[in-house]
């Protein structure tokens, strides 16, 4: 496999980390029937990837629009990533995530799959960040297709997690999910670094 390819689906799966949405998933769906669940997770799962699709195919466009560098972008979003890392390690959900008040609202809507399950809680602001910054890197149409696909296996991951919710929580327990959002925390961070390098590269050529 294409390691570029690697590189962008560890970055999205551990942005995304299904894993992490787990007990909000449980939380939000305590009311529904198994059925019922299945139908969110799949409503869940499809917003997941046109959200990825999106982004990617349009992100390098909207920066366009914007007039903001892909550098200055790269260091802003490196920044954003490096914090959600910290807060992973810590064991903590970021606030780009989602809060309180939102998962409370979000507990008297009848469909919760679209938001706020699949934006923001899988589907942030880091993670928009990131496929933006890979597409915007990408120097053809394949480039933005491994993107892409990256975004299908993802989104395929976060179907797995929600519907397999009530068997993880049982195998992992809280503890589990939590070393494993510490793992994925330090990998984010590392990954997170090398975002705001290549910012500082491209805004500062001499340094290359």
């Amino acid at each position: 496999m294409n390691p570029e390819i690697i590189k962008i689906l560890i970055a999205l799966l551990v942005l995304v980390n299904p894993i992490s949405a787990v007990p909000i998933f449980l939380s939000l769906t305590q009311d529904n029937s198994r059925p019922q669940r299945h139908r969110i997770a799949r409503t869940a799962t499809i917003a997941i990837f046109l959200g990825i699709v999106f982004f990617a195919v349009a992100g390098n466009g909207l920066l366009k629009m914007l007039n903001i560098s892909i550098g200055a972008f790269q260091v802003g979003g490196g920044i954003l990533v490096l914090l959600i890392a910290i807060s992973m390690m810590n064991a903590k959900p970021h606030p780009t995530k989602t809060n309180d008040e939102e998962h409370l609202e979000a507990e008297s809507k009848e469909s919760v799959a679209v938001v706020p399950l699949a934006i923001p809680l899988l589907i942030g602001p880091g993670s928009i960040s990131t496929v933006i910054i890979y597409a915007s890197a990408a120097r053809n149409w394949w480039g933005i297709a491994q993107i892409i696909l990256a975004g299908a296996v993802v989104a395929v991951a976060c179907y797995l997690a929600m519907i397999s919710a009530d068997r993880l929580t049982q195998v992992l327990g809280k503890t589990g999910i939590n070393i494993i959002n510490r793992v994925m925390g330090m990998l984010l961070a590392a990954l997170s670094v090398e975002i705001i390098v290549a910012g500082i590269k491209a805004l500062f050529p001499m340094l290359q």
